[in-house]
């Protein structure tokens, strides 16, 4: 029987940490982290998203800045508002929730963010911090499915790692992390030939295309660690993600939930970064 990883409960116990660093930088007379999040328009999965992260600021002793903007609010007065919480002191992380209404260039707005600041590492700067292994920030989820793999006591080294999905946000940097942690690493995607014959050689698999019930029993290797990034809604309107869990999880040796697995360790990353920018910020000045 496999054992399922609660992320809720590591990613508590990472809040509960960042808490007591929040709460010694206070009493050493230092700055608390400072989140600034700027929500453009009102996509209703996107207004969630920002609400919970406000949550995870209270909960971790980091400072909100919440700044929710119209839908019409021009580009040019956005980059500006990104411009002025670059150049103040008192704030440490920047984020811009994604995605932006379709007429902003999304990428202009993500490399206007400072690489020092950008604590989602999303900006060109610390894609290629992660890419050639120098210390920096981390793209929230896969570092948090990385934790998850530590605290479970699963070593990617030596072994075949499949991801499934190419994206900028976890695909390809999950890909790279897994790829430093000297795991055999293979990217799958929707152009790959006899996925089923690639995704049953995985001994960790992590699957993140957005399609609900995507991975199947007979695509899983007996024993294999399963690692869903999936947040999807089924036919009957039920939150779940991409493996057909029900079905899988008599095969897999550890597997992540849909909710409680990867979720709550992407936000718990985040503002570990946080801290990391205001501690960042001291070192450099």
């Amino acid at each position: 029987m496999s054992e399922r990883m609660d992320g809720k409960a590591l990613a508590a116990k990472i809040k509960k940490e960042i808490a007591l660093c929040a709460e010694k930088r206070a009493a050493e007379g230092k700055a608390r982290p400072c989140l600034a999040v700027i929500l453009v328009g009102e996509d209703p999965a996107s207004a969630v998203y920002v609400r919970n992260k406000e949550k995870d600021c209270v909960e971790c002793g980091i400072e909100s800045r919440p700044y929710k903007l119209p839908a019409d609010y021009g580009e040019e007065a956005l980059l500006s508002l990104i411009d002025r919480l670059n150049d103040d002191p008192a704030v440490h992380g920047i984020l811009v929730q994604l995605p932006l209404p379709k007429r902003y260039d999304q990428r202009r707005v993500i490399e206007r963010i400072s690489p020092d600041k950008d604590v989602d590492a999303f900006h060109p700067v610390n894609v290629g911090r992660m890419t050639i292994g120098e210390k920096g920030f981390l793209p929230c989820t896969p570092a948090g499915i990385l934790e998850l793999l530590d605290e479970y006591g699963i070593d990617p080294a030596g072994k075949n790692c499949v991801v499934v999905g190419r994206s900028n946000i976890v695909g390809k940097p999950m890909a790279l992390l897994l790829l430093r942690r000297n795991g055999t690493v293979t990217v799958a995607h929707s152009k790959t030939r006899d996925l089923a014959d690639i995704t049953r050689r995985a001994d960790i698999l992590v699957s993140a295309v957005g399609k609900a019930g995507f991975i199947r029993a007979d695509m899983v290797k007996p024993g294999a660690v399963i690692v869903d990034v999936g947040m999807n809604r089924n036919e009957e309107g039920k939150l779940c993600g991409d493996v057909d869990f029900a079905a899988c999880e008599p095969l897999a040796s550890y597997i992540t939930p849909v909710p409680g697995g990867v979720g709550p360790m992407t936000r718990a990353i985040l503002m570990k970064n946080t801290l990391y920018a205001a501690e960042l910020k001291e070192n450099i000045g």
